[in-house]
């Protein structure tokens, strides 16, 4: 009886992987060959002519996506070896798997989980708090450098963003005061304070040299993906000074990270913003609709392809 449920929860576990990597795979063509903003064969067209005579500016690209993911690694592994000491491979497997899996979770969040699934059971909401350090981390260099970007977009150019709505900000306070008050009644407020509160206790816990580390590694990270498009805009022939177009990247990562919504339209909503965001200077919307595509390719379609290996591998620590 035993051998046989083992069984039937081992083939219902297979199912999941499955199900998790058909849908990436899924998810990933159908972006690619039903994107709104760039069609596949505009992309193919603008790849074969960046590539077609240069085709180490590929292995150069390919580069900076190493570099981003390594520094993300050891980020994680700088946190996760606070409760368990894990290898660079291990942070390495836990990374790309959770990638895959948070493909089609809102803003991301089925990384928490598919990470906390590695650690034994009485680790794992410690390590969902360890994954929120992190990604808090990263949030707050984009923050740093997105107030710059936006300092200077409002500094040079009529954006025309803040005109104030009286109706609309009045309708936007009745909201939150009908939320907050939802929540009063059924108690999630207070379930949410409480939560709050043990995160942070959490947090303080953790070593200021391990805080230190980890927003070392998030600046790193930041500066390096942020240039990867500074490089791909230059490739392209988008024609402005070092400090327009960095600070116009600063702006497009801030505003996109505000912006709720499945891990999986990562690429439409940064490529909406870019498209926005540069259309103050004019940019080619082609050209700013290639770049976050490609952006999209290199630092999220194929790390998650990757990553379906290790989805496909995977095994609850029970089962070790």
């Amino acid at each position: 009886m035993y051998n046989n449920l083992h069984k039937y929860k081992r083939f219902i576990f297979l199912l999941i992987k499955l199900a998790i990597v058909i849908g990436a795979f899924y998810f990933i063509f159908r972006q690619l060959a039903n994107n709104e903003l760039l069609s596949f064969a505009q992309l193919n067209q603008q790849i074969n002519r960046l590539f077609s005579k240069n085709t180490w500016l590929l292995l150069m690209l390919l580069l900076f996506t190493d570099i981003n993911w390594i520094l993300e690694i050891f980020k994680w592994k700088t946190l996760a070896s606070f409760e368990k000491k894990i290898t660079f491979f291990e942070a390495y497997e836990q990374c790309f798997a959770s990638l895959t899996a948070s493909m089609i979770t809102p803003n991301r969040i089925g990384e928490y989980g598919a990470k906390a699934l590695y650690f034994e059971k009485n680790l794992r909401k410690k390590v969902m708090v360890l994954n929120l350090a992190g990604n808090l981390s990263q949030f707050t260099v984009t923050l740093f450098f997105g107030i710059f970007g936006m300092f200077f977009l409002i500094s040079n150019f009529e954006i025309g963003l803040f005109s104030f709505n009286t109706s609309k900000f009045f309708l936007f306070l009745n909201i939150l005061l009908l939320l907050f008050l939802i929540g009063r009644i059924f108690g999630f407020t207070k379930k949410l304070n409480l939560l709050t509160l043990k995160i942070r206790d959490y947090s303080k816990e953790l070593p200021l040299k391990i805080h230190l580390k980890t927003l070392a590694y998030s600046l790193f990270r930041y500066l390096v993906f942020s240039h990867q498009f500074y490089f791909l805009l230059r490739l392209f022939d988008v024609e402005a000074d070092y400090f327009t177009l960095i600070n116009f990247i600063f702006c497009t990562y801030f505003i996109a990270s505000l912006i709720p919504g499945l891990a999986i339209f990562d690429w439409a909503i940064k490529g909406s913003v870019a498209v926005f965001v540069f259309g103050f200077m004019g940019a080619n919307p082609l050209t700013i609709v290639t770049v976050t595509t490609l952006m999209w390719l290199l630092n999220f379609a194929i790390p998650a392809i990757l990553g379906s290996i290790f989805v496909l591998n995977f095994k609850m620590i029970a089962e070790k």
